[in-house]
């Protein structure tokens, strides 16, 4: 374990006064180190990990002017407002610009008036760009959204082929590429199109284990289901449903809005006013559900996007992987949850073979949406089996997805699959479901009649299995290449080489049973606080930065993350110095808007003390009779955080000693001793961090109370 305190670079500066956090997050300051030394990059990072600051900090550093390619003008908008309210000068050239506001921006890059220039692929490609550029002094090139360079990808923007033309221009100018969304060929397709092949790669890894992974079979009520999920675990919380069609996207915004929630559709359908009002709307009010198509979402920074729900099936991991990124950008729990069934895998496959893509294409395709199916159908740990596609690996099973928290049950469904497969054979392989469905239960359709198919040996020989049981059937066969669509053939299905195994009894086929209900999953609480006091306090921290933020037109998270405003709630700073330790509170917003939460604080401060000081004596009075602080918090219904802090007040106060608290041996009290003492700012974060996160903070807080007491 190092024990020495961080040097304190111009990066590290950077991140602290402006940024306002402590310390790098994994791999950042590697990234920040290779960019600022002039070198290249390729950064692989989840969605939510920090790549914006992996170049915003060399940006602040290095001499000149950063320039970062972005695909989309609302990505743009976002960083560079959030940039403002943080003090930094930055600026974007698009077509949303008139032509006096884009000369005006020209002026400020020609005058060195800015740190970072936001640019579309195509609007940088321009002659007059690239001249601009010359004439200055650039101290890289960010290019966002990487991935786009791949023809294989699902957001492939033909414009960012050309970014090569920046190594060939500006050979000496380093460059970092980033994307949260690339498995191994597409990775070697960004280093060979962007001509990056002396630049170092960094890769983080593709987890995001704040996301719980829930997937379940559509029986039928798929919007109540989505509906009961909204409401049950994020009522009054931001989210993003997706749909396969712009139908679907305007009659589950209109079904959702007359159940009560403040639902609104997002397709490319609908005008670009109306797209901007909507998306305006969700970005900076509370609690607002886009539904969308995939049009919507790759640009969108909002960090507190609590759920992400899929109403079809997405064509790809890739695409899965990306959307469901969506949700919990800051890093506190969030959800997503999919629904599917067997007309998504036709409607797919009729829009894959119909494309007008050559072969090559359509075969890529069809294994991107066959790795898609196999996910669904899995049995064992979803997030293992996703980072496993992107190349990355998980030793155990996450414990947070619906495979883990309920494991599915199988079925030997071998002869089930024989007859679902025989039939098939029997009716002439130019069928679809509902009417091979039809003749397995023996329907007496005048349809099967007419073509004699009720004197069929298959017909009639399903009936102890119900119709959505048959259709979850025929869709898990076509999930393992068992049978094939047939879309010349008008949607018919056919049977595929692999099934003559099962069909001959050679193969035992096990699949997992059908849910009747999606898996409830743990529905979270409003807020993450077990105190009326609390929740109130947090409510009021929220209304002002609401306050703040529609007083300057921007969204509330622009002014703090919710993460910030939790620990307001959890540490109640009183001055301007103790607000500052406050992750997410760099000098800008110190002083921007210091004195207007302190004000908040010091109001619910005022409130709360005779019950903080009733409630505390409370919790000292169960721990001097011997209960350990975890079971403190079960029996009062407290979070242990909260427990924790009543026993740092207590020790401050000399009421109790340190061992009635905290259970610590000799060896792991030193070596909290030493990390706390070994820095005079007060922060935890890094005693929490030097100590490989072994020690809770509430025991953190509660060893640095007692040397505060002791002098």
């Amino acid at each position: 374990m190092n024990n020495l305190p961080q040097i304190e670079t111009p990066a590290l500066q950077t991140l602290r006064n402006v940024f306002g956090y402590e310390q790098f997050r994994p791999m950042q300051d590697e990234v920040v180190d290779q960019i600022i030394a002039g070198g290249d990059a390729l950064v692989l990072m989840p969605t939510g990990g920090g790549k914006s600051l992996c170049f915003q900090i060399p940006a602040l550093v290095r001499d000149g002017i950063a320039v970062v390619v972005s695909p989309l003008i609302a990505l743009m908008q976002d960083q560079v407002a959030a940039l403002h309210q943080n003090g930094i000068r930055a600026a974007y050239l698009n077509s949303s610009l008139t032509s006096q506001q884009a000369a005006a921006v020209e002026q400020q890059v020609r005058s060195g008036e800015l740190d970072l220039l936001y640019v579309a692929p195509e609007r940088l490609m321009m002659a007059r760009t690239l001249a601009l550029l010359e004439q200055c002094t650039v101290s890289l090139f960010a290019i966002d959204e990487a991935h786009c360079v791949s023809q294989w990808g699902h957001d492939f923007r033909p414009e960012y082929i050309q970014l090569s033309i920046l190594h060939e221009r500006f050979p000496k100018i380093p460059r970092i590429a980033l994307t949260a969304t690339a498995d191994e060929t597409t990775r070697k397709e960004i280093i060979e199109r962007l001509a990056l092949h002396d630049a170092r790669v960094f890769n983080n890894g593709f987890d995001r284990p704040n996301i719980q992974y829930r997937i379940s079979e559509n029986s039928g009520n798929a919007r109540e289901q989505l509906y009961r999920f909204i409401r049950n675990e994020h009522d009054g919380e931001a989210g993003i449903v997706y749909c396969l069609s712009r139908k679907r996207v305007d009659d589950t915004a209109a079904w959702l809005s007359r159940k009560g929630l403040r639902a609104l559709p997002y397709h490319a359908g609908l005008s670009n006013e109306v797209r901007q009002q909507h998306q305006e709307r969700f970005l900076r009010e509370e609690g607002v559900i886009i539904v969308a198509t995939i049009a919507f979402g790759m640009g969108i920074d909002k960090p507190d996007v609590r759920f992400v729900a899929h109403l079809n099936l997405p064509k790809s991991i890739e695409a899965y992987y990306q959307e469901t990124g969506r949700a919990g950008r800051d890093g506190q729990p969030a959800n997503t949850w999919m629904s599917y069934g067997l007309q998504d895998v036709i409607t797919l496959r009729q829009m894959q073979e119909g494309s007008d893509a050559n072969e090559t294409f359509k075969r890529t395709e069809r294994h991107k949406l066959d790795a898609m199916l196999g996910l669904c159908e899995l049995t064992s740990c979803r997030r293992q089996a996703l980072l496993r596609y992107f190349g990355d690996t998980l030793d155990e099973p996450c414990g947070n997805c619906d495979n883990c928290l309920s494991p599915p049950k199988t079925w030997d469904a071998t002869v089930a699959a024989q007859k679902a497969l025989s039939c098939v054979h029997r009716t002439g392989q130019r069928f679809g479901v509902n009417y091979l469905i039809d003749v397995l239960r023996g329907s007496d359709a005048d349809r099967i009649k007419q073509f004699s198919h009720d004197k069929l040996s298959t017909y009639g020989i399903g009936k102890e299995h119900t119709s959505v049981e048959w259709r979850t059937l025929y869709r898990q066969l076509i999930s393992h290449g068992l049978l094939t669509v047939d879309i010349d053939g008008h949607g018919g299905l056919r049977l595929t080489d692999e099934s003559r195994p099962v069909l001959r009894g050679e193969t035992q086929l096990h699949l997992r049973k059908m849910i009747k209900k999606g898996p409830s999953g743990r529905q979270r609480s409003k807020t993450p606080f077990g105190k009326a006091t609390d929740t109130a306090f947090w409510n009021a921290l929220r209304d002002k930065r609401k306050q703040l933020a529609a007083e300057q037109g921007i969204a509330a998270y622009m002014i703090f993350h919710d993460a910030t405003l939790m620990e307001m709630v959890d540490r109640r700073p009183q001055t301007l110095e103790q607000l500052s330790r406050i992750s997410g509170v760099g000098d800008r917003k110190l002083e921007a808007y210091g004195d207007a939460f302190l004000a908040v604080i010091a109001e619910y401060e005022g409130e709360a003390r005779d019950e903080i000081n009733d409630t505390t004596a409370e919790t000292i009075n169960l721990v001097c009779n011997g209960m350990k602080p975890l079971e403190v918090a079960h029996k009062r219904d407290l979070t242990l955080n909260t427990v924790y802090n009543h026993l740092a007040s207590a020790i401050a106060q000399s009421e109790i000693e340190l061992k009635d608290a905290v259970d610590l041996d000799e060896k792991s009290l030193k070596a909290i001793r030493f990390e706390i003492e070994q820095r005079d700012d007060g922060k935890l974060k890094p005693v929490f961090e030097a100590l490989g996160g072994e020690f809770d903070y509430g025991v953190l807080r509660c060893v640095k109370s007692d040397i505060e007491a002791r002098g």
